[in-house]
């Protein structure tokens, strides 16, 4: 085989090899995009309403009124189901994202619990995160029975998450030129 043929051969290699790495990355895209469908074709919006309605009780309640904040304060959030597992009965973790997650609504027996992804990098001027607050990244609002909401300060809040959601996509990844300088 002369250079030109071998050339030509590792070229053709590379080009099935893109190709194939693509059709890969389209297949993981459509099937992230059907994730967004529960067990039997439930959205994870019916499974947030069923999870309510499953709770019936002051914890339902406020996870219906947090979440009813939460797209008051950003009409362009996107709800999710993550983490369905054994351990909670398949019923998953209530996700709320905009260019990533903005928090998660979790519900225990004494408490709802609103953790922010990034929280420790928010600010929190009326003093809402009252639980993990030790840490470097999250931060959350733990609710109790008969606790009053500062609907204005957690929608502020919401939306500082979205807007850091939001920058730090737009300055993680550079749109690069396709055309890359030729090296000498």
């Amino acid at each position: 085989m002369n250079g030109q043929s071998y050339v030509k051969e590792v070229c053709e290699v590379a080009k099935k090899a893109a190709d194939n790495h693509a059709e890969s990355n389209t297949a993981m895209r459509k099937n992230k995009t059907a994730s967004k469908e529960g067990k039997g074709g439930d959205s994870p919006s019916r499974l947030i309403d069923a999870r309510i309605k499953e709770l019936g009780d002051w914890r339902g309640e406020m996870l219906a009124r947090v979440r009813r904040l939460i797209r008051e304060a950003d009409p362009d959030v996107v709800e999710e189901v993550k983490w369905r597992k054994p351990s909670n009965s398949m019923r998953g973790v209530p996700v709320w994202e905009h260019d990533g997650i903005i928090c998660t609504g979790e519900t225990y027996r004494a408490v709802v619990k609103l953790t922010f992804a990034k929280g420790a990098s928010l600010k929190d001027p009326s003093g809402l995160f009252n639980s993990s607050l030790e840490g470097n990244t999250r931060r959350a609002i733990d609710i109790h029975e008969g606790d009053k909401i500062d609907e204005k300060a957690l929608k502020a809040i919401i939306r500082a998450a979205v807007a850091l959601n939001t920058s730090a996509r737009a300055t993680a990844r550079p749109v690069r030129s396709q055309n890359r300088p030729k090296s000498a």
